[in-house]
């Protein structure tokens, strides 16, 4: 089951679900709209969802320094791509058994360490909190025995990433896919590329 931002709109998670004979579905969700979220529990709530996985991103002009970003893009980038996913693990983290996955698609550009080049301030400090975040749920006593993770997948060619990113969807996802069902009943939190290296905070 996947999610998808505008009912109304099609999108190749339909094309996707048209071709799957029912194994998957769509599901509405804007996740930054808080008030989505319980009603998709409600829908959700007879389910149980093995792997949760969250994936959100947006950006602001790359090149602007961060003393020069507006207010509203500053908080459009941080909302949408650091505290929505959480609300929605917080939303529906109950329907993930005690041996499932919760993950979130964070970006090799939220590891501190490794930000050498600069550029994408806000972009790379929404995926840092993003990360942050991950790491303080992954603290609290009730999520010491849980299997947490989240996603460096690379530079993939989708309208967030442009036409010049050197990975197709095709080329990433299946990889992705591969890293979340290994990290499944491995508990703790770690911070994963597509092909399953550690990547530093």
């Amino acid at each position: 089951m996947g999610t998808v931002r505008d009912p109304a709109a099609r999108t190749p998670l339909h094309d996707l679900a048209d071709r799957s004979a029912g194994h998957v579905e769509v599901e509405h969700l804007d996740i930054t709209e808080p008030g989505q979220l319980a009603p998709l529990h409600e829908r959700l709530a007879h389910r149980q969802l093995d792997i949760l996985f969250v994936n959100a991103g947006t950006t602001n002009n790359p090149q602007t320094p961060i003393g020069d970003v507006s207010t509203a893009d500053f908080v459009d980038v941080m909302v949408t791509n650091a505290l929505s996913p959480m609300r929605v693990i917080e939303a529906l983290q109950d329907l993930v058994p005690p041996d499932g996955l919760i993950g979130a698609m964070s970006s090799g550009q939220g590891s501190v360490t490794n930000n050498t080049t600069g550029s994408r301030e806000v972009y790379r400090a929404s995926k840092a909190a993003l990360n942050m975040f991950m790491r303080s749920f992954a603290a609290r006593p009730a999520e010491h025995e849980r299997a947490l993770v989240v996603i460096a997948p690379g530079w993939i060619r989708t309208a967030l990433g442009g036409p010049d990113a050197p990975f197709t969807i095709e080329e990433a996802v299946p990889l992705v896919v591969d890293v979340l069902l290994a990290k499944r009943g491995k508990p703790g939190i770690e911070f994963l590329d597509r092909t399953g290296e550690t990547v530093p905070w």
